[in-house]
């Protein structure tokens, strides 16, 4: 188990370099994450490689006992290399060269930056590939944040003609006819016709943009897998690689799971507040994305960058209160993480992230935050063992790049949020404690109880088929509005009720649909077992004609009265429910409280605001136990003060 710091030595005078690991190991680290940003310290001119300060600083730390984790340093190119081939820079829809400065402004289409990003990388690795204090190499950083998923210039354009010729066999009558560009006159004569989706009168075709943001996602695995193949080339196929992941997973043009699969170990940078925030985001959406990065892979994942001090660049966010942070790293561990870093050792004084405050701040003075950490990495390592154990989960849900690729697409509804139609279905489970796996549409499924399948609007015939097995098999399925209604390329399918191929699955089909705007709402009305439970619904409805499914809510409506909200049909020994609306917190509780009898899913009652985590070890069960409230709270005989986490044995 890794426990650590990320340090940027680079960043202060080289004199406070052993005090500071000295303050390291007082931390109880056993490890330091370097080199990430330092392209320009690595290679001040082209072709001048001097790894001298890092050879240092890899000395000192060995010289007490510490791992190192090092970074290829490609996420910060240096002045030199923008200035002298400005190709390599990206551009936004507009036609605007992002200009050097920032970080990640570099076109992932480039073959001048792989060039010399491939340059670089081979230096380093050379140099370093004896090195055994190095226990793992990080490529790049957080992929595709803050915008840099998006590149509009001319090799872009070019790349993705060819990516489409590969796509659709060099045959541009088959791509008209797919897209159905006779609309609006559209049709192609050549590839090279095609455009990258810039801004335009009214909008582009459905199939285009979707093409095009599968292109994006093509276009940074290629990156990723090229940096991994030379590192394993170089350092051996036993080396460690891993990368960085940013938060907004949900919300990317790239598929976090698929640049993931070249990783041997996915890596999180966990940040449950930022720079603007009054508040948090609830405890919830900081375990499903915890749970999305343990599904990434299917193992344990480490975090890379969990915060002790209030975060931003240019507006400072909320403090994390005494304790909080320690929680929120408890609970990074009790989803999965089995190695976990603070960003960062000390805040910075100079440069863009000089808000970002760290575990000491610029005043270089030990307190709370110290003191925090130290006792954190203290618990953890007498857990060790149990930190390493497998996270066991009956349910899961299943989330699609297409699916979310589509919501950015075409919106339907201005309160469409793809990620909070995931947390409509995660929280009701999070908040009775049963643990839960996030995992993308292409995952296994056998090894569950219940799927839960939020707004999959893009039908695919191997995902489709998988889902069929689950319920034959005797799983039980939760689908949400917006199913099955566009195919691969983006398009509705001739002939087809909705869900497009799952009517009978389902039990019925929809027959109307609309989207609702702002303080809009349906009423729905419980019906049968359900009766006396009536709540709201918003976002968007599908109204079913049931034909095998019973109706379990109705909606509240004159009109469409004799249509079912929400259903529950019986298939072949499983159970199907489609929830037609984003329904509230009274409907869905009520809904998810029965699929867990039925289930007979475990659950593990804990007073509001205090997370319980079921882990095994050596055939003992075990509790992380975690409050998130401000207040004393109580878990069975144990007392948890504000913000308090805990171990305890079932």
């Amino acid at each position: 188990m890794y426990l650590g710091v990320d340090y940027y030595p680079e960043h202060w005078d080289k004199n406070m370099i052993d005090e500071d690991l000295d303050n390291i190991l007082e931390l109880n680290c056993n490890v330091i994450r370097i080199g990430e940003f330092a392209w320009h310290m690595m290679e001040s001119t082209e072709g001048s490689f001097d790894f001298s300060y890092f050879d240092r600083v890899i000395e000192k730390a060995k010289q007490k006992g510490l791992k190192v984790i090092f970074g290829t340093p490609t996420a910060t190119m240096p002045a030199w290399l923008a200035n002298k081939y400005p190709e390599v820079l990206s551009e936004d829809e507009f036609n605007n060269k992002r200009v050097f400065g920032g970080r990640r402004q570099y076109c992932f289409n480039s073959k001048t930056y792989y060039k010399y990003s491939e340059i670089i990388i081979r230096e380093l690795a050379n140099h370093y590939k004896n090195e055994e204090s190095i226990v793992a190499w990080q490529i790049d950083n957080e992929f595709g944040h803050e915008g840099s998923d998006l590149c509009y210039c001319d090799l872009c354009k070019k790349e993705f003609n060819e990516y489409l010729k590969e796509k659709y066999d060099n045959d541009i009558n088959k791509l008209n006819e797919t897209w159905g560009t006779i609309f609006w006159s559209q049709t192609y004569n050549t590839f090279e016709e095609i455009p990258l989706p810039k801004p335009t009168i009214t909008t582009h075709n459905p199939s285009l943009r979707m093409e095009h943001e599968r292109f994006r996602s093509v276009s940074i695995e290629k990156y990723a897998k090229f940096q991994v193949d030379l590192l394993k080339e170089i350092l051996g196929k036993d080396s460690v690689i891993i990368h960085d992941f940013s938060g907004g997973y949900f919300d990317k043009s790239y598929d976090f799971s698929k640049v993931g699969k070249h990783m041997d170990v996915v890596a999180y940078n966990n940040y449950p507040v930022w720079g603007g925030q009054k508040e948090p985001i609830p405890a919830w959406e900081i375990a499903c994305g915890l749970d999305y990065m343990r599904g990434i892979k299917g193992q344990n994942f480490w975090i890379t960058e969990a915060i002790m001090g209030a975060q931003g660049h240019d507006v400072i966010g909320y403090l994390p209160r005494p304790r909080q942070a320690k929680m929120w790293s408890y609970q990074g561990i009790a989803h999965g993480c089995s190695s976990l870093m603070y960003f960062r050792y000390r805040g910075a004084t100079k440069g863009a992230e000089q808000y970002c405050y760290g575990i000491i701040d610029q005043d270089n003075v030990k307190r709370r935050k110290f003191y925090e950490v130290q006792s954190f990495f203290k618990e953890m390592k007498e857990n060790e063992a149990l930190t390493q154990s497998e996270v066991k989960s009956d349910v899961a849900v299943v989330y699609d790049y297409e699916s979310m690729a589509s919501f950015r697409i075409q919106r339907q509804s201005f309160l469409m949020d793809y990620k909070q139609e995931v947390y409509r279905l995660y929280r009701p489970f999070y908040k009775k404690n049963i643990n839960m796996d996030v995992i993308p549409s292409d995952s296994d499924f056998d090894k569950y109880k219940v799927l839960l399948l939020p707004v999959m609007i893009v039908h695919k015939k191997e995902v489709q088929d998988k889902v069929r097995k689950f319920v034959s098999g005797g799983g039980t399925v939760v689908f949400t509005y917006r199913t099955a209604v566009k195919d691969y390329y983006n398009n509705l399918t001739l002939g087809q009720f909705n869900p497009t191929y799952y009517t009978d699955l389902v039990g019925g089909y929809v027959e109307e649909v609309e989207s609702f705007q702002d303080d809009q709402v349906a009423f729905l009305i419980g019906n049968e077992e359900f009766e006396g439970i009536n709540g709201t619904a918003t976002v968007f409805r599908d109204m079913l004609k049931t034909t095998t499914a019973k109706t379990l809510f109705k909606y509240e409506d004159e009109f469409f009265k004799d249509l079912a909200a929400v259903t529950l049909n019986e298939y072949e020994g499983g159970k199907v429910y489609y929830i037609g609306s984003g329904a509230d917190n009274t409907i869905m509780d009520a809904i998810i409280n029965k699929i867990i009898n039925e289930s007979k899913l475990e659950v593990i009652e804990s007073e509001e605001g205090v997370e319980v985590v079921r882990r095994s070890l050596n055939d003992e069960d075990y509790y992380f136990v975690m409050n998130h409230t401000s207040d004393e709270k109580k878990f069975r005989n144990e007392i948890l003060r504000a913000y308090e986490a805990k171990i305890v044995k079932a």
